[in-house]
């Protein structure tokens, strides 16, 4: 896993971030240039805090009623995320079906995809429609196989500080 070569300037993603954390946001910045139809894209932490995302702007919190805010944000996506991870182990757990690695829910207006990271975190992808489910998953993995060995718990706190450094 090698850094984008150019250097990195107060406006850059990850700025003044750790050399692993840095290598996690260009990670994330291939997944989404990578592969067509991703709309959205976040790691959530195994207690259900944003870590990583592809539209740092659009983390905060918006009013209970949506208005005012765009539609499908990375904070929105974390908390489904989240709550998609949770149901799914549960499910595995009455299943005995050992851990959960992907789940896919394909809705009319586009799709939604997560899956595991070893460390118990989770990468959740939101899709238009006409993604290529395949394609999705296959750059997902890689990701995942990519970044699941370097989440340890101090990374998993500094990307957790600069997301609420960004809001």
């Amino acid at each position: 896993m090698t850094a984008p070569s150019r250097t990195p300037s107060a406006s850059t993603p990850g700025f003044g971030l750790s050399t692993e954390a840095r290598n996690l946001h260009w990670l994330l910045t291939n997944l989404v240039e990578e592969v067509p139809g991703l709309l959205s894209v976040a790691v959530v932490s195994s207690d259900g805090l944003l870590l990583l995302s592809s539209d740092p702007g659009r983390n905060s919190e918006r009013p209970a009623d949506h208005s005012g805010g765009p539609k499908g944000s990375s904070a929105d996506l974390a908390t489904i995320v989240s709550g998609v991870g949770s149901l799914t182990i549960g499910a595995a757990k009455l299943m005995d079906g050992g851990s959960v690695k992907q789940t896919m829910v394909a809705m009319e207006e586009g799709s939604l995809f997560v899956m595991s990271i070893s460390d118990g975190s989770l990468l959740g992808v939101h899709a238009t429609p006409d993604c290529d489910m395949s394609v999705v998953a296959y750059h997902m993995a890689l990701f995942v196989g990519r970044a699941g060995h370097v989440l340890t718990p101090e990374l998993r706190s500094e990307l957790r500080q600069s997301m609420e450094n960004a809001k």
